[in-house]
């Protein structure tokens, strides 16, 4: 099988993503053992591997429109890029969100809290089974707007919490307790649970037996 150049980026994203993981895995792991310093970037906050993966993250999803574009522009789309894609896009934000929520050392700055990342993963969790659902009835579901923008969210939020706040640390250092990094986390949350709720509402008649 002749594997073309969209999917072939589709597949780098998820193999971005796996090393990603793993880089952040076993950083943390050596780290807690004294085996590997925290790197620090001066007086920032930021460690050099916190910067090391969120440049990560931004290639990886910068690649997400990459893919879909060139497959449009050339006609390239597959049953396996379908297939792929989504799988490669939740990979990125989901395993991102997981590391973010967990007791390590190096989310002691700021973390994403453990219900935000419930509430979007298991919105997507939710839109994907209605989406396999009417899948089997031969519909297909669009996304709406309020998806999109949850994408958008968590897309700004998880590179600028690995970032400890940056670049938005000048204005809470201004602001004392309140912090824009956790703004952009509880606004990614909310939006996946609104568009959750619209998208399963607003395509409820997929429920309907025949």
């Amino acid at each position: 099988m002749k594997i073309n150049v969209p999917t072939k980026i589709t597949i780098a994203r998820i193999a971005l993503v796996a090393f990603l993981v793993l880089l952040l895995a076993a950083y943390e792991i050596m780290g807690y053992c004294g085996l590997v310093p925290d790197v620090m970037l001066g007086d920032s906050g930021i460690s050099a591997l916190r910067l090391s993966a969120a440049v990560i993250f931004v290639l990886a999803a910068s690649t997400d429109f990459l893919d879909g574009y060139l497959a449009r522009k050339w006609n390239q789309v597959t049953t396996l890029g379908k297939f792929l894609d989504p799988i490669a896009d939740k990979l990125l934000v989901d395993s991102l969100l997981v590391y973010l929520c967990l007791p390590f050392p190096g989310n002691a700055n700021m973390a994403v809290p453990v219900f935000c990342t419930v509430i979007m993963i298991a919105r997507d969790l939710v839109v994907d089974a209605l989406r396999q659902v009417a899948a089997s009835k031969g519909v297909v579901l669009a996304a709406n707007v309020f998806g999109k923008a949850k994408t958008v969210a968590q897309m700004v939020a998880i590179p600028v919490v690995l970032l400890n706040g940056w670049p938005f640390t000048y204005f809470d250092y201004s602001w004392g307790y309140l912090r824009i990094g956790y703004i952009l986390v509880y606004l990614a949350a909310a939006l996946s649970l609104l568009s959750g709720v619209v998208y399963v509402y607003s395509n409820r008649k997929v429920f309907l037996e025949d």
